[in-house]
């Protein structure tokens, strides 16, 4: 009556099971291909008569035989199966990704993990991810002290020193002990970054157990444009305070790439200040629907040693938040998955009444000029479908048919301008797990071209033509 879990740390797992044979035969027999199939292959290579179970060969092994015929094995008077284990898409988003962590862990000889912890749902997902494989390893090490994955976590967690003592063998008492040791989480803020979220990363790092820090970058952005008012003479601001598009880009960008740099001195240097050995891996937060509209900075959080959520939806994250919120008792995550998306990269409008602040008015899917939604439909077609700007766009005007067919030939020309423009992005991304089918990495699972035409001249004048040629018809029938 045992099973096997689907999601698990140890390498190997050793199951017994009692199969009726006669079972899997009767079943065979009712799937009309498996008896053609039978009936074709009735010898080996050799010429031979191929060897086959039959009823012959099998229905004695360990029954008693009486005057009266065959006794049933005990085995015959179980009723029913196992209930098949099936997990939740959100369970698989957050399971998954946590055993190929602490297998990523185990093997690299690193001392743990380094998180930027903006408090957004992206990187809270990867460090709730973290947190479940503290979950997992350490019920394995609590359930089996002498086994390999104790010794692994000993090991990683640089307390196998105590293999060698004749004392009991140091196992995490909880998930928050082990994810002190192996999970180090900053809040990298600036004076464009809210209270709220400082405050949702905070609460986070500690439910988790996390080694967490809150720190301000702003000198370092302050010293680099410095260098670069020395080099030209010239100051850029922000578009709300008259910059123009271009300096308000940058101004963003800085602020994003130097968390990367940032990040980098802490996983090197975190371990020594810790007075430990070794050295952190950093884990990246940039979602697959990001990864396909190419929003992000390349080089900014997005860039690390491996990426837990690469390959994972924006709305299937949010759904893992919520699951893990029930499941783990971390309210917090209830919170962040309710909050905007927001990169808080431009100033914050204040409220002028009381001078406070509430959430950060810039928000991802209106600097994306599209929704989470849409890109979930974009990413299917163009991957699983392999539709191109026409096909796309016909699709989807069947199944957006609350639109008009001017509206939804602008959204597919806005995604497949962006999609283009930015694919060179996926040439340079994060090692990621992969569960999503549409993922845009281009370096194992979407080897295409990453330099297009982004005017895409036939494929927009065509949707053009089907538009016009259908607005044409519409007000001859007016």
């Amino acid at each position: 009556r045992n099973k096997i879990p689907q999601f698990d740390v140890e390498d190997v797992h050793v199951i017994t099971a009692t199969i009726d044979l006669d079972d899997v035969r009767s079943y065979r027999a009712s799937i009309p291909s498996f008896g053609i199939q039978a009936a074709e292959s009735y010898c080996e290579d050799n010429g031979g008569p191929k060897r086959c179970v039959s009823c012959e060969d099998n229905v004695m092994l360990g029954r008693t035989i009486t005057k009266d015929g065959v006794l049933p094995h005990p085995c015959d008077l179980m009723e029913g199966g196992l209930e098949l284990r099936i997990h939740k898409p959100e369970e698989e988003c957050c399971l998954g990704p946590a055993c190929w962590l602490w297998d990523f862990l185990r093997r690299s000889g690193a001392a743990g993990f380094f998180l930027p912890l903006s408090g957004g749902a992206d990187s809270s997902a990867v460090a709730t991810i973290v947190g479940a494989m503290c979950v997992i390893v350490t019920s394995a090490a609590q359930k089996d002290p002498n086994g390999d994955v104790a010794k692994e976590c000993r090991r990683v967690c640089r307390k196998d020193s105590d293999d060698n003592d004749d004392g009991p063998l140091w196992v995490p008492s909880t998930p928050q002990e082990m994810a002190d040791l192996v999970l180090h989480t900053t809040f990298m803020g600036t004076e464009n970054s809210s209270e709220a979220t400082d405050s949702r990363a905070r609460r986070l790092g500690k439910a988790i157990g996390s080694y967490h820090l809150s720190i301000k970058i702003d000198p370092i952005v302050t010293a680099i444009l410095g260098v670069f008012q020395m080099a030209t003479g010239q100051v850029p601001r922000f578009s709300s305070r008259g910059g123009t598009i271009s300096e308000d880009l940058a101004l963003q960008n800085i602020q994003a790439r130097l968390r990367m740099v940032v990040a980098y001195l802490f996983a090197q240097l975190l371990p020594w200040v810790r007075g430990r050995k070794g050295f952190l891996l950093v884990l990246g937060s940039a979602n697959v629907d990001e990864g396909l509209r190419g929003y992000m900075t390349k080089y900014d959080c997005s860039s690390a040693d491996l990426n837990p959520i690469g390959a994972i939806s924006k709305l299937d994250l949010k759904k893992m938040l919520h699951w893990a919120a029930e499941t783990y008792g971390h309210n917090v995550l209830d919170e962040i998955a309710g909050a905007p998306p927001t990169a808080e990269l431009r100033p914050i409008e204040r409220d002028g009444e009381n001078g406070g602040e509430a959430e950060h008015t810039q928000t991802d899917e209106e600097d994306m000029g599209m929704t989470y939604t849409e890109l979930g439909f974009y990413g299917r077609l163009r991957k699983i479908s392999r539709c191109g700007p026409v096909s796309m766009f016909r699709k989807l005007s069947v199944t957006w048919s609350h639109l008009t067919l001017r509206e939804v030939a602008d959204k597919v020309k806005r995604f497949f301008y962006y999609y283009s423009v930015n694919r060179h992005k996926m040439c340079t991304v994060t090692p990621a797990y992969h569960a999503e089918a549409y993922s845009p990495d281009d370096n194992r699972f979407d080897l295409r071209q990453f330099l297009y035409n982004t005017r895409w001249t036939r494929q927009f004048a065509v949707i053009d033509s089907i538009v016009e040629a259908s607005e044409q018809e519409e007000d001859s029938s007016n």
